[in-house]
């Protein structure tokens, strides 16, 4: 991690202009609420930020890939230890298919533990007659179509911390206590994902892990209590959106001096809020954690090389992830000469695709979705290009859930419009359920072992 800059403070961003933050109604009550989380312990460690730094370095060069999956938006009424265990158990079982098929390192991080704003398109929304304001995560406001529960409450802030310190609490729990070792792959196998086409293709590979480590034991290795087959590292990330709250949790790294955002190992800018000029690129450009930017369709190669110079100007490999959130159809199109003009520049970065929101859609139904397919063919356009231009396609940003939700057309159980008000529980945007997520895992260890 690089020293802190001297040019740049936490709050430093507060002269910059601000998309997409909260017209907070009382700013009395925001300042005490952001001093009480500014007092409360870090959510995460330097250390481990550093870590992760060092794993996505790897996956820069080529030899690791990026697993960044979770929810669009968690929730405060939908949380317990049961959805988070199943989250992260499909985690799981896609970092297994990803690394026995491809052969690769997979680094994993979620989005968890933190991702509770979302960016809106308007900041307000018709409900009959009225205009309220939208519903901008649970961090901020409530889903409720009122105009009393649509008021930002900075009290949210300070439960979102408390919520994402009994979540952190949990995962560390989970994947060093015995849950994510390998010997127990069979286990993760969920009921609903056990009965489908790809679970089935899910449980012949871990027939195939069992023998492997069968094997290893009757070579003399100890598999029992070796920590690389019992024990994983999951790393937690967000959008970096509400400025303050990110502020509040930002500490000085005791060993290194530099400012450390201690509310996740990674956090991202999104694709509105990406301005050179805005105040979330000023935040993100003075933290020692690992960042990423969402690039959309409309990205230039001038942009993009300014946001490498802003975000890493040290050229740190692992610091910086670009996550393309181009579209199927525009992908090959858009995404070739970012890829060259990235290279040529020796900027480092770890290059991620997102499939989800470039595909997002309407159905007749009045949902809104994405479909399986669209998501599996942005991914091929952006392995395919990555492999015409020699670069790596280092990695893969997806929202999803444990549960067996409706959310998504397509995928092993082709599902349709008529199935999405089935169990259509998302707090925003569509997710893959966990039957379409191991099957997506599959097609994109394909990809890669076609690719390497």
């Amino acid at each position: 991690m690089a020293a802190a800059r001297t040019d740049w403070s936490p709050a430093s961003w507060r002269e910059f202009p601000a998309g997409q933050q909260p017209d907070w109604p009382d700013a009395g009550a925001l300042d005490q609420a952001l001093k009480q989380i500014s007092a409360l312990p870090p959510l995460v460690f330097a250390g481990e930020a550093r870590s992760l730094q060092h794993e996505l370095g790897r996956v820069a060069s080529g030899n690791a890939f990026l697993l960044q999956a979770g929810d669009c938006a968690e929730s405060f009424e939908d949380f317990s230890a049961d959805l988070i265990r199943e989250k992260l158990r499909v985690i799981l079982q896609m970092a297994v298919v990803l690394t026995y098929s491809a052969g690769v390192p997979i680094v994993k991080v979620g989005r968890i533990a933190g991702q509770f704003a979302k960016p809106r398109s308007s900041p307000t929304e018709k409900v009959g007659e009225a205009d309220i304001p939208s519903f901008r995560g649970y961090i901020v406001n409530d889903p409720t179509t009122t105009e009393a529960a649509r008021q930002p409450d900075p009290q949210r802030l300070v439960q979102a911390y408390h919520q994402s310190a009994s979540t952190l609490n949990l995962l560390r729990a989970f994947t060093k206590g015995g849950f994510a070792d390998l010997s127990r792959v069979h286990a993760w196998t969920q009921e609903f994902v056990s009965s489908s086409p790809e679970g089935q293709r899910y449980q012949s590979l871990a027939n195939e892990i069992d023998r492997a480590l069968a094997f290893m034991r009757a070579c003399g290795v100890d598999t029992e209590s070796n920590p690389n087959l019992s024990e994983v590292d999951v790393f937690t990330s967000h959008e970096a959106l509400i400025l303050g709250y990110e502020e509040a949790l930002t500490r000085v790294d005791t060993l290194t001096g530099a400012w450390v955002d201690c509310s996740a190992h990674m956090l991202w800018i999104g694709e509105r809020t990406r301005e050179l000029a805005g105040a979330h690129i000023e935040f993100l450009r003075g933290v020692a954690n690992p960042v990423g930017c969402k690039l959309g369709p409309t990205s230039t190669v001038e942009e993009t090389l300014e946001i490498c110079e802003a975000l890493n100007p040290s050229r740190i490999p692992g610091k910086l992830t670009l996550i393309t959130r181009m579209g199927a159809d525009a992908i090959e199109e858009v995404l070739p000469p970012l890829l060259r003009a990235v290279r040529e520049s020796g900027h480092p970065v770890v290059w991620a695709c997102d499939p989800m929101h470039g595909n997002t859609f309407t159905a007749p139904s009045g949902r809104k979705t994405r479909h399986f397919d669209d998501v599996v063919r942005e991914i091929g356009g952006f392995v395919r290009t990555h492999r015409a231009e020699g670069t790596w396609p280092g990695g893969l940003h997806v929202e999803l859930t444990g549960e067996d939700v409706t959310e998504c057309l397509g995928g092993g159980d082709q599902l349709a419009d008529a199935d999405l008000d089935h169990r259509y529980e998302t707090v925003c945007d569509p997710r893959l359920n966990a039957r379409q997520s191991v099957d997506l895992a599959f097609h994109v260890a394909e990809l890669l072992r076609d690719f390497t």
